[in-house]
């Protein structure tokens, strides 16, 4: 391994030498099941802490509990035993063990990082160890545990490709992972020069630079994360639209059906069936505070290594996407957003998470909830590849038309009954730079697939729609919330669109040099100005194939 160039990088932690993360590392990463153990060892102990504390502060109640006991009471078996030593050495024992692990755990676990790979080994018994190569990166995600705020600590997560295929460093100083942040995205990004580096600042001492962690995670919490010179946000979200639109979920709606339905049966019936009912309701209400809380102080801003988005009231996740990781965008409606005109707006990529990690789902979504100027401003972000025009058109067809009347091709008549309510308005459009479909009457939704992120395109043909000439279009791309599919195309449209679109997929990809984001693609120098996101159209780990399903 290489060490990258030292006019490269910002952080003396990105030299190419193996280090080691904060030493509060292993309290971070234990802390949880630390926390469990007390609490069992607490819930087992509660009489007996009662019976200790409570006459400090009401001895005329404690007067009833000082003579109590419990038979088969593991602190009496001591006392009648008077093996207060051994309790004293096996707890001592044991408190010895888990700093002796912590303090191994930290041992072996280090970093580095390369010019080609960031890499992290872990682990006392079983070893390992992890490789991320600079030019799979999908993002690098900055998170901040409410905990770790508190102590100025974060950690980093190198998103790379394929299941379970991201690398994480944790926990460092906030200000370490800021500038290992930039220096991956800088190196991963193929740039080659040395100017308009800013120099890091010296070392302060050990106190000092605790002072200085603690007192930015505690103004972190109240004032926010961002560090000062950062784009601004191109969207702002009032506090207000962020309450209403979790109060119109359909999520919501159910909680609140639910909870009628029971209370109106528990009153001339049994009325287990409240108690039988609070779980689902308690189970959905609290998902939804969850996604409340994680879609406060959401931003979502331009820099010139990718879109910066920002999200988290008590956890706060940083991600920066580089350009041409994005494979889908998708603009949803829900029925009762509709008087408002609110839309949300979630893409596909790749996260480098296994399917149960839940934390994906926010990794998703770009705009939790704006008007149809946000999702115009949120598109140049994502899609930079898109002209204006072709932008505006796009929204249009999906947010503003009722279809027929426009560019999108709609579902023949002769085939509405295979979509009764939504055939008028189902379709397709084909712009310069993506494959768009539209469909959905109740939930409206919208899919824009860029040509150069496309896998594959398929047609589906069953003996319904053959009989009546129409035929089914799929789009294949990484696996996400956007579905990519529209049922009904007239046959003859459908295999053109078949045709056109592979052909586009292969030029568009065959061009892309998104990889390496701030080169020209020959491993020259580019210009000392700011890339920006729009100077990238695609990624060269995408090609496009073509294949027509008989049915």
């Amino acid at each position: 391994m290489t060490a990258p160039q030292p006019a490269l990088v910002r952080s003396p932690l990105s030299d190419g030498q193996w280090h080691r993360p904060h030493p509060l590392t292993p309290l971070l990463r234990g802390g949880l099941a630390l926390l469990v153990v007390i609490g069992v060892i607490v819930a087992n102990l509660r009489e007996r802490l009662v019976a200790v504390v409570l006459p400090w502060f009401a001895p005329e109640i404690g007067d009833d509990y000082s003579d109590w006991e419990e038979p088969g009471d593991p602190i009496d078996w001591v006392v009648a035993n008077n093996l207060y030593l051994v309790v004293a050495l096996a707890v001592l024992g044991a408190l010895v063990l888990l700093v002796v692990g912590f303090a191994l755990a930290w041992r072996f676990h280090t970093f580095r990082i390369t010019g080609d790979d960031v890499e992290v080994r872990s682990g006392i018994l079983f070893r390992s160890h992890r490789r991320a190569p600079l030019d799979r990166v999908q993002g690098v995600n900055l998170t901040r545990p409410f905990v770790a705020r508190l102590l100025g600590l974060a950690k980093l997560e190198v998103v790379g490709a394929g299941a379970s295929g991201n690398v994480r460093l944790e926990y460092l100083r906030v200000r370490d992972a800021e500038t290992i942040r930039a220096d991956i995205l800088r190196l991963a990004s193929g740039l080659r020069l040395s100017e308009g580096m800013d120099a890091e600042p010296a070392a302060s001492p050990a106190a000092a630079r605790l002072r200085e962690t603690v007192a930015r995670g505690i103004n972190g919490i109240v004032e926010g994360d961002e560090p000062a010179g950062e784009p601004a946000s191109v969207v702002v979200l009032p506090v207000t639209r962020l309450v209403l639109s979790r109060l119109l979920d359909t999520t919501t709606v159910v909680v609140v059906l639910i909870a009628v339905a029971a209370g109106i049966i528990a009153t001339v019936g049994p009325p287990w069936v409240l108690l039988a009912a609070v779980p689902a309701v308690l189970g959905m209400g609290a998902y939804q505070v969850r996604q409340l809380v994680r879609s406060l102080r959401y931003s979502i801003a331009p820099t010139p290594d990718g879109v910066r988005i920002t999200f988290g009231l008590l956890t706060t996740v940083t991600e920066i996407v580089p350009p041409g990781r994005i494979h889908a965008v998708e603009i949803t409606q829900p029925l009762l957003w509709r008087p408002a005109g609110w839309w949300t707006v979630r893409i596909n990529r790749v996260n480098g998470r296994s399917s149960g990690d839940t934390s994906t789902d926010q990794l998703t979504t770009v705009l939790p909830v704006g008007t149809v100027e946000d999702v115009e401003r949120v598109l140049a972000l994502v899609l930079p590849g898109l002209e204006p025009a072709e932008r505006r058109k796009i929204v249009a067809a999906g947010t503003a038309s009722r279809g027929g009347s426009d560019a999108v091709t709609t579902m023949p008549r002769r085939a509405w009954f295979l979509r009764p309510l939504s055939w008028w308005r189902n379709g397709y459009l084909r712009t310069a730079g993506a494959l768009v479909l539209r469909r959905g009457v109740v939930w409206r939704k919208l899919a824009i697939l860029p040509y150069a992120r496309l896998q594959s395109i398929a047609l589906h043909q069953g003996p319904l729609a053959r009989a009546v000439g129409v035929a089914g279009v799929h789009a294949h791309t990484v696996s996400g919330p956007v579905y990519a599919s529209l049922a009904g195309v007239d046959r003859d449209g459908a295999l053109a669109l078949w045709d056109d679109v592979a052909r586009a997929a292969v030029v568009a990809a065959s061009a892309d040099t998104s990889h390496r984001w701030a080169s020209d693609g020959r491993g020259h120098d580019i210009p000392p100005e700011p890339i920006q996101p729009a100077s990238a159209s695609a990624s060269t780990s995408a090609s496009a194939s073509a294949s027509e399903e008989n049915a």
